[in-house]
């Protein structure tokens, strides 16, 4: 194999490394590859692509490079993504492509002040679509910048694991010790407040890749990915049980929650769209998508909260489940509209506009039915929960298919 073949190769490669750890899915990862390699001669070449590795063979070459599951930055994706036309395009050599991918592995994410506003944002707009009032939704933004900060600053240095169930923790008490603070001035409801709160730790591109990989008959990489959400939900849960749990042990039981209370002001119409907007930027800005892309993916995620809250109510009464997979098929194929004119991979819209639907409340009340010993209940919510997510999953993998075999068509030829 000549000398060039083999660099492609090793460039295809660290292409495909920078995509796999910042979010792509896994047929981007290997369409992108196969790409580099046959813009410069690569015949008879072969790219296994895992949730966590890549495996790269060709004549006289191979190599095995191990990815693990880190921090996301879909503004790499994007840069990469745009790479890969410029080398197919012929615009690109194999010194300017190691260049350019050099320096896209070396740029720095999110700086911490923006990362953590983000992350306020995100939740206290996530606070108001699940019930919370304005006042609920300031103290979320209180309580959303000290835990921006631990995000920024702690969760990168510890397991995922810990990450998530300390995260869990330090939200739930950040929420409960704001609603002992605000009693002077007026009541919080603590429920809504930590409902927001934990959405900062929902693994959302876990979840919207694992789906997606399914749906490309990827199923190792898609089980994994799956699996990796699932159990990222779970710590996620017993990080919030443990802060009641810690709460009852010194004020004497178990805060009685009661009913999941929604304000009637912050569930108006205008609002709830302008919050499902904010809040889908907010975590934009977490997931580390370009800075164009921010009023891309707050239209995302307003498209489906707008579809969600007419499905389940506003419009039609069709169940919180329909309500979920007709939203989710909204973001699905408005994101795939968007990629198609903003020359921008989906995923970086796919990814924050679900973000609204997943089932965040779910995660709350099952944790807080458990430890409260309402098992019953716990078993009801969480089971609604689960087909909550079933539903996002199919509607990702409708829009998929209906895009891939239907919409592409229509709009390429247009």
């Amino acid at each position: 194999m000549k000398e060039e073949q083999v660099r492609a190769l090793q460039l295809a490669t660290e292409a495909g490394h920078i995509l796999l750890e910042n979010g792509a899915e896994i047929s981007r990862v290997e369409e992108t590859m196969e790409t580099v390699a046959s813009a410069f001669g690569v015949e008879e070449e072969s790219f296994f692509v895992l949730s966590n590795g890549i495996i790269t063979s060709g004549p006289q070459y191979a190599r095995a490079e191990f990815i693990p599951m880190k921090g996301t930055q879909l503004s790499k994706v994007v840069e990469v993504n745009q790479l890969s036309r410029d080398v197919s395009a012929g615009r690109c050599d194999l010194d300017g492509l190691q260049n350019r991918l050099s320096a896209i592995r070396a740029a720095k994410g999110k700086p911490w002040w923006e990362l953590t506003i983000g992350i306020a944002l995100g939740v206290c707009s996530f606070c108001i679509l699940f019930g919370g009032s304005l006042m609920d939704a300031a103290a979320t933004f209180c309580c959303g910048l000290l835990l921006g900060l631990y995000i920024a600053f702690v969760v990168p240095h510890v397991s995922r694991i810990t990450g998530n169930v300390t995260g869990g923790f330090i939200g739930g008490i950040l929420c409960i010790f704001a609603c002992y603070l605000s009693q002077p001035v007026g009541h919080l409801h603590l429920a809504n407040m930590i409902i927001g709160t934990i959405i900062a730790l929902v693994p959302g591109v876990s979840f919207t890749n694992g789906i997606r990989d399914l749906a490309n008959e990827d199923y190792i990489a898609g089980t994994t990915r799956l699996t990796d959400a699932f159990i990222t939900f779970l710590c996620i849960a017993l990080g919030v049980a443990l802060s009641l749990l810690v709460h009852g042990f010194f004020a004497g039981g178990i805060v009685d929650l009661g009913a999941p209370v929604v304000d009637p002001i912050a569930a108006k119409w205008g609002i709830q769209l302008l919050a499902a907007f904010i809040g889908t930027i907010g975590f934009s800005i977490m997931f580390g998508a370009p800075r164009r892309a921010y009023i891309d993916c707050g239209l995302a995620g307003l498209a489906g909260w707008l579809v969600f809250l007419g499905f389940s109510g506003r419009w039609v009464s069709a169940g919180v489940v329909l309500a979920a997979f007709a939203g989710g098929l909204a973001v699905a194929l408005m994101s795939h509209i968007q990629a198609r004119y903003r020359k921008c991979p989906s995923v970086v819209f796919l990814v924050c506009g679900i973000i609204p639907l997943v089932p965040g409340g779910g995660i709350f009340w099952t944790a807080y039915y458990l430890v409260s010993d309402h098992l019953a209940v716990a078993a009801t919510t969480g089971f609604t929960a689960l087909k909550v997510t079933i539903a996002i999953a199919a509607s990702i993998i409708l829009a998929s298919e209906l895009f891939d075999r239907v919409l592409k068509k229509l709009l390429y030829n247009a």
